[in-house]
């Protein structure tokens, strides 16, 4: 092998070729790698010097290795645009299109470190890095004390992975196997239900806590102090479900791999980058979806103007939809296999991950930096969630799935998509005065 994929060799000898001690995958990395594209190196492995043979293999595999490649172009002509004064709706789109492909990239490198890595420790950065692109998109809009853009787009994510990747996912599959009884491990799905369920348990009482006060005066203090103790509480949770999904139930959440489905890249076992080139990627990747996400941050609201839709609708629909688009097709393509468990252990798996972990974790940032976020997303936004995973859970409560499911699915994130694009609400940019209520994102409760 050294003599003919030199590249592979980089970190010695190779982690994880074994049964023994090969990663178990999961449903994100298995959901992400049917969108690869296997690499040709007959031509990289004629390059004489050794050196430039692993740059141009690394090359090869990093921005060739996908179906989304032609996409990567929207990353220069976004920066050029934003340079060169373009208009801002411009920038924004481009950089949409160009973090499509960057999420996709992330998943493959965590995947290719967690070969030399080992299960758990690949386990913990798919954990961490399974929904970068929304993490760092939060973390800017806190630094602009725009907590508005961080719920809208959080509580996107999690009603776009539950209802339409979901949806989508229960609706092909069932058209593409009416004849074929589909079914799916329940233990899986119980447990990412009832973290869920907590999730929006933690949602709810910063909300009820508010109406059941005298005033927002008077409540917004004791309102906020509540959000940090339950987004506490809930990263708690999240680090015992780690526990659970890595160490005591990882049997539950590992993705058996079929050798006769003729898919060559999901049962592929040997990594294509090394160790240290991986981690190189890795950091450059974010990097760049760093300078994207600023761009989205900072041109959505001149976007929204310009193409007359309110941002609450930009950020909940549109921002889920563009940045998840690969996780979420692989999810879905999946489903056309009939392999549900991989759809249900992506849409799930990436919901629980937003609401035990990014959610709480942009409240303990925004607290880190003197930005007053809380948990209260207000009346409509916590309404929607906590139907959304209703309906979910009862979709879901007997193990077995079909089209018409899916198909209600669908149609109840388009009723909820539209309800947000009939609300033309302005954003209320929040600084350290913690105006919350009075001009409160969702059309203003408690009115003076």
């Amino acid at each position: 092998m050294a003599s003919t994929e030199p590249w592979l060799m980089e970190n010695g000898n190779i982690k994880g070729l074994s049964k023994e001690t090969r990663h178990g995958r999961t449903a994100h990395n298995m959901s992400s790698s049917s969108l690869r594209k296997k690499s040709d190196m007959a031509l990289v492995a004629k390059v004489p010097c050794r050196l430039a043979r692993l740059l141009l293999a690394n090359l090869q595999e990093v921005f060739l290795g996908t179906k989304l490649s032609v996409l990567f172009p929207a990353i220069p002509v976004a920066i050029v645009a934003k340079c060169y004064g373009f208009g801002e709706p411009w920038v924004f789109a481009l950089s949409l299109l160009g973090l499509t492909p960057l999420a996709e990239r992330v998943s493959f490198l965590t995947e290719q470190i967690a070969y030399y890595t080992g299960p758990t420790v690949g386990g913990l950065l798919n954990a961490t890095c399974g929904n970068a692109t929304e993490l760092i998109i939060a973390i800017f809009a806190l630094i602009q004390h725009k907590v508005d853009v961080v719920k809208y787009s959080l509580l996107g994510s999690i009603l776009s992975n539950l209802l339409l990747v979901l949806g989508t996912s229960l609706f092909c599959g069932g058209i593409a196997n009416l004849t074929k009884e589909q079914k799916f491990d329940r233990r899986q799905a119980d447990v990412n239900t009832l973290l869920l369920l907590m999730a929006l348990l933690c949602h709810m009482l910063p909300l009820m806590f508010r109406y059941a006060g005298d005033s927002v005066a008077v409540t917004a203090k004791p309102t906020l102090m509540l959000s940090r103790v339950c987004s506490i509480v809930m990263l708690i949770g999240y680090f015992a479900y780690l526990v659970f999904q890595l160490w005591t139930h990882r049997q539950l959440f590992e993705t058996p791999e079929e050798e006769d489905d003729g898919d060559d890249l999901t049962s592929q076992e040997a990594p294509v980058i090394g160790f240290w080139s991986g981690f190189a990627w890795l950091a450059a990747m974010t990097a760049v979806i760093a300078l994207l996400s600023e761009f989205v941050v900072g041109t959505i609201e001149n976007a929204s103007e310009s193409w007359g839709i309110s941002v609450s609708f930009i950020s909940i629909i549109l921002l889920p939809i563009v940045g998840n688009a690969a996780e979420h097709a692989g999810a879905i393509i999946f489903a056309f296999k009939n392999k549900l468990d991989i759809s249900l252990g992506v849409a799930l798996g990436s919901a629980t991950q937003i609401a035990m972990f990014v959610v709480p974790l942009c409240v303990v940032v925004a607290w880190i930096i003197g930005v007053k976020m809380d948990l209260d997303f207000n009346l409509l936004e916590t309404g929607s969630l906590a139907l959304s995973i209703i309906v979910t859970a009862f979709t879901l409560q007997d193990g077995t799935s079909h089209y018409m499911k899916g198909f209600v699915l669908l149609l109840c994130y388009i009723v909820i998509g539209a309800c947000f694009f009939v609300s033309q609400t302005p954003l209320s940019h929040q600084s350290n005065n913690f105006n919350v209520g009075v001009e409160s994102s969702s059309g203003g409760f408690f009115r003076a």
